[in-house]
């Protein structure tokens, strides 16, 4: 029996990508969407000064002899 025939497998190596080549239609896409992606950032970062949007949360009466729940 030989050594390595009852553990895992080696798995076999992936051939490497060569480099990709864009025309004018993809690399206007791709610039469309990191400045989608930019301004979405920036517009997180304001959201984010702001603060929180609703803090009220329930809101109550001042006397509980007015408010009856049933």
């Amino acid at each position: 029996m030989a050594g390595r025939e009852g553990g895992k497998k080696k798995p076999l190596k992936q051939a490497k990508k060569g480099q990709v080549e864009y025309d004018d239609d993809d690399k206007m896409r791709i610039q469309k969407e990191k400045e989608a992606k930019k301004l979405l950032a920036d517009a997180k970062q304001q959201a984010l000064k702001k603060g929180p949007m609703a803090t009220a949360g329930i809101k109550k009466s001042k006397n509980a002899e007015d408010s009856v729940y049933f």
